[in-house]
């Protein structure tokens, strides 16, 4: 059976969404769709609170920038296209088969924030939402059933936050992450149409932690940086179509964001981040049969030999008017997957993000979020799965593949100051030149 190739990618990834490739839509299987805010701007400036109160996903430090008590409920629509097409197998007739169809399903995900402002130094906050994630169905039957047939993974995060306002420069915030995810994957267990499916199921829930602070050197200008934990899953479930119970340890990747915002004028704000994830920590983990404590015979190991992956971007916000800004940025990033490590189930590769959003208003307390995104491919995206690949054993199939994939998101939200802002604890300090 051909397991081995395909757990990684489903246990490892996880949540509720496709990516651009099929996956997840911030490099191998993480979800950045975390804030209509954002996105709007290909979320550049996030870790410096350019995206409100929902800045604190990346920078638990940002909600001493909202005064008072404010929520914020952001829901985003993954609209993938990812097709994979046969162009060399052995045995020959895996590829009259033919090709996958569409793997990428549409679907939404949603986040939520909330910060309180305690005192002029102290405010708390929570965040919920999937971090993680990755749905894809090829055609039931096709060339490379061998290697991906189903994957379903669906992840939940919950973290309160904590945030304190050193001096009118300096803030620091801190969260504790509860994770819970659940991995359902599939793959032929042979190369005819009629070959029945087989593969690995598990859930688990996991903890980390958040960090962050936010610099203002000088009036206009914050600097934020923050740090997400590696979070440790231990995958407890059972090999389906056999009725072997396994277990499978999963260290997921710690990340730092680094962001800058810099206001030009009254109306305009230029906004970047710099973002690095630790996917090369994932290397191989074993699969154990929970019954006799050994590694599981189909697939002993888990092959994910990720990279690091990056991610840059730049934008801007230009407010209008009091009722109305405009927002958009252009993002690159660098995908920890490419042709030594890609397969069928998760095909990633670098992309690019055109963003555009918009703010609307409706008054002091209430105000809606409205942010449109495009992501094309780059470079190369071809599966090469051949005799030779450290991180495929190939069995004696061999399996290369043209991947063509495009995504197009849509995210919205609404914001809500549930105190009276003219009544609100003073707001943070804010130095003066």
């Amino acid at each position: 059976m051909r397991f081995n190739r395909s757990l990684i990618l489903a246990a490892v990834s996880l949540a509720a969404l496709v990516s651009a490739q099929g996956g997840a839509q911030a490099g191998g299987f993480a979800l950045r769709e975390q804030s209509a805010t954002g996105q709007g701007a290909s979320f550049a400036g996030v870790a410096a609170g350019s995206a409100g109160v929902s800045s604190m996903y990346w920078n638990p430090a940002t909600i001493t920038m909202a005064p008072g008590w404010q929520s914020e409920f952001h829901g985003t629509a993954i609209l993938p296209e990812s097709k994979i097409t046969p162009t060399y197998t052995i045995p020959a007739g895996l590829a009259a088969l033919g090709p996958s169809g569409d793997i990428g399903l549409d679907a939404v995900i949603a986040s939520s924030y909330t910060s309180y402002q305690v005192n002029d130094q102290l405010w708390v906050g929570f965040y919920s939402g999937a971090p993680y994630g990755l749905v894809t169905k090829p055609n039931p039957v096709w060339a490379g059933q061998l290697y991906a047939r189903t994957t379903s993974v669906f992840s939940f995060e919950a973290m309160p936050t904590v945030a304190y306002k050193v001096n009118d420069w300096l803030s620091v915030g801190a969260g504790l992450r509860a994770q819970y995810f659940k991995v359902r994957y599939f793959s032929a267990t042979g190369a005819t149409p009629f070959a029945p499916s087989a593969g690995l199921e598990g859930d688990n829930w996991g903890f980390g932690y958040s960090l962050g602070a936010t610099l203002t050197p000088f009036a206009g200008t914050s600097i934020g940086i923050g740090f997400r934990s590696a979070v440790e899953q231990k995958l407890e479930g059972s090999f389906q179509h056999f009725g072997i119970p396994i277990k499978a340890n999963l260290v997921l990747p710690e990340s730092v964001t680094v962001g800058l915002s810099q206001r030009v004028t009254d109306a305009l704000t230029l906004n970047a981040t710099a973002e690095w994830t630790n996917w090369s920590r994932l290397g191989f983990p074993r699969v154990e049969n929970a019954l006799t404590g050994g590694l599981l015979a189909s697939s002993p190991y888990l092959p994910l030999d990720y990279k690091d992956g990056w991610f840059f971007s730049v934008g801007g916000e230009y407010r209008v008017n009091p009722a109305w800004a405009l927002r958009a940025g252009l993002g690159y990033e660098i995908a920890p997957i490419d042709l030594e490590n890609r397969n069928p189930r998760l095909p990633d590769s670098d992309r690019v993000w055109l963003s555009v959003g918009t703010t609307y208003n409706w008054s002091d307390q209430l105000s809606f979020d409205l942010a449109y995104t495009h992501i094309f491919s780059v470079g190369n995206t071809d599966i090469n799965i051949a005799p030779g690949n450290p991180i495929f054993p190939t069995r004696g199939v061999v399996f290369a593949a043209d991947v063509d994939s495009q995504v197009d998101i849509i995210s919205a939200s609404v914001k809500y100051r549930w105190d009276n802002p003219a009544k609100a604890i003073p707001a943070p300090i804010v130095r003066k030149y």
